[in-house]
């Protein structure tokens, strides 16, 4: 298919997050190395002009700041993300049906969510013509901040399993 049939779904783990006691997990914020981190992503994207045209967030504080972060970055071309509660804590299968129910005019979207569901969602993605060493790389280690850019010529609601081709795996620092 052309380059205009290709959808991109960028697979991101929020910043680095900080522990306080007393402090729910949906309410942790990030830590001063996530605050520091977080933008670095959307620079990259900005960079390699991979800017998302929906953005899909995880409800907890986290995912939002990371996600306020990159949004700072993409500037006036950042679209206004979704909150969306079913993206916490989230597994791969779940974050699979959210992305499913995604409007098919969205050429490039964007994911910010937790581990595990980040890194199985984009193994359970990874077509065999996936780039290796950005697959290998992503099999081993997600590190906070870390994405995955994906790509596919079908639409998001039949997007299951090994149909999406794996062209980077970026860990901004």
């Amino acid at each position: 298919m052309s380059e205009h049939h290709v959808k991109r779904l960028v697979l991101m783990r929020h910043a680095k997050a900080a522990w306080p006691l007393d402090v729910a997990d949906h309410e942790r914020p990030l830590a001063k190395r996530g605050h520091a981190e977080a933008p670095l992503a959307g620079k990259w994207l900005m960079d390699h002009a991979i800017v998302p045209d929906f953005i899909l967030c995880s409800s907890a504080l986290r995912t939002r700041q990371t996600c306020t972060w990159v949004c700072q970055q993409l500037g006036d071309k950042a679209p206004t993300p979704k909150l969306e509660d079913q993206l916490y804590a989230a597994s791969s299968s779940r974050m699979l049906s959210v992305i499913n129910h995604v409007p098919e005019t969205v050429r490039t979207l964007m994911v910010i969510s937790h581990m595990p569901g980040v890194q199985d969602l984009a193994l359970r993605l990874a077509s065999r013509d996936s780039d290796q060493d950005a697959y290998m790389e992503m099999a081993s280690a997600y590190p906070t901040s870390a994405f995955t850019v994906l790509e596919h010529t079908g639409e998001w609601a039949l997007l299951d399993g090994q149909d999406a081709r794996v062209t980077k795996f970026v860990v901004p620092r």
